[in-house]
């Protein structure tokens, strides 16, 4: 059974959270994929991961890179695992057509977004039927995170 976590974003943005998370995966040995709604999200956050903090980046890799294999992230729009991930991540409206195989799913929605808090409902519900353990967090001023349900 996959453990699926959803955060709801309402004091920082994906930009700011989404680094940080990965990092923690890829500090429990991890491999991670990033499934974003769109193909301008995924370059959007490819440039972002280079360059996300002074003093780190996060080494990835996107759609047709002959290296994918090798790398600790991936940033994709498909369903796709070519680093073999025990993580996965969806943002900006992505949804998983299954998370079986992965430790965590982890779904990030805008908490100022009504239809992508509609939409994290939903997938809160397909996720349940689908048998995973699901857990529910929010954002605390300062970004730090509480369990909600």
């Amino acid at each position: 059974m996959t453990e699926v976590l959803f955060y709801h974003l309402t004091e920082r943005t994906l930009e700011q959270t989404l680094p940080g998370l990965l990092e923690k995966s890829l500090e429990r040995g991890w491999r991670a994929v990033v499934q974003a709604g769109s193909k301008e999200r995924v370059e959007a956050l490819d440039s972002l991961l280079w360059t996300w903090r002074d003093d780190a980046f996060l080494a990835h890799s996107a759609a047709d890179d002959a290296y994918a294999k090798y790398q600790p992230v991936f940033l994709t729009t498909d369903d796709e695992n070519p680093n073999g991930a025990a993580i996965r991540f969806l943002v900006d409206g992505a949804v998983a057509h299954s998370l079986e195989g992965y430790e965590r799913g982890v779904y990030l929605f805008d908490g100022h977004d009504a239809a992508a808090i509609e939409q994290a409902r939903e997938c809160w519900k397909a996720e349940k039927e689908n048998g995973h353990d699901i857990t529910y967090w929010q954002q605390k001023p300062g970004g730090s995170w509480e369990r909600k349900a």
